[in-house]
This record gives C-alpha cells, structure tokens and sequence, in this order.
C-alpha cells in the first residue's frame, strides 16, 4: 500500500497504524526524530537525513541506524542496502511541501530497490496532484508498497550487481 498525505499528525498516524513490532522501516527525511521516536520502540529504524541537528539527535535513539546524507546519492543508498536489502515500511518526508518531482524520484529508486509492503509519502504537491487526477481507462494498481509493474527497473544498476560481486553484503 502506499499512502500519500501532508499534515504531519496524519503522516505520523498512517505510519503507527502500518508499523508492527519487529518491522524494519526506512525513514528518509527523519530530521531531528520526532517521527523517528514514535517509531523506534516498536521496530528497527534505518533513518536518513542530511540536516546537521539530525546527527546529534539521532544517535541516541535506541533501534535506530542513522546514515547522515543525501538521500539522492547513490553511496548512500548503498549504505542502507548493506544494512538491509528490503524494508516493511518505507517513510518519505522530504521537507513536507516541497519539489514533488524529486520526492517521487527518490520514492521510485527507494521503494524499487528495498520493496517495502508499505511507503507512506509526505509531501503536498503529490497529494495535491493525485487529488486533481482523473483516472483514465488504464488501470495500474499496487497492493505493495512499491510499483509492482515497474519491478527491478528503478534500482540503481551498481546495487542491482551488488549480489553479483559482493555476495557477503546479504544477510
């Protein structure tokens, strides 16, 4: 499933409903926690931010691995893939409002690349297009939360090889 939606309240409650104990979840956009803490004491938190108060903040939370970064870049990426190679939930608040563009770019090559069941996505421009949206007779669906009909095609082509020349990576 993947949700999309704006108000933080909203965003943090549709993440507590789809966490269960024991899930892995791949926050991006954690900043200084507040969602990350909410979170944490249920499942194991890989979160990424590149904000300079999210480090101090973020490592003294317990369950959770911090990866201070771009989410865009691909070393980082990597990063997370050697900590986990999929995730339960994946979480995307980059900045609420702002550049719908790159928060679907980062959602496609994220969600692709760990196959989450569920992403939840925070981000105004997104809701606001998928809420202008008519549907056309074309009907693509996902019950995951990634987009089943694109598979493998968003995964960066240096972590789709990992398997291939560094089989110690995987878990």
């Amino acid at each position: 499933m993947i949700k999309l939606c704006y108000d933080v309240k909203k965003y943090r409650s549709d993440l507590l409903e789809l966490v269960e104990a024991d899930d892995t979840v791949i926050e991006l956009g954690c900043h200084v926690g507040g969602t990350t803490k909410l979170m944490a004491p249920e499942c194991r938190v890989i979160a990424v931010d590149n904000s300079p108060e999210a480090v101090d903040e973020m490592k003294n939370i317990e369950n959770v691995q911090f990866i201070p970064g771009d989410v865009r870049r691909h070393e980082i990426i990597a990063e997370a893939y050697k900590i986990t190679q999929s995730c339960d939930v994946l979480a995307i608040d980059l900045g609420g409002g702002y550049h719908p563009d790159t928060t679907f770019k980062v959602f496609y090559i994220w969600s692709s690349t760990f196959k989450p069941k569920h992403t939840v996505i925070r981000n105004r421009g997104l809701l606001e297009f998928f809420n202008s949206a008519s549907v056309g007779e074309e009907d693509y669906r996902t019950t995951t939360g990634y987009l089943e009909s694109y598979h493998d095609s968003g995964i960066p082509p240096l972590i789709k090889e990992f398997d291939l020349w560094t089989p110690k990576l995987k878990k």
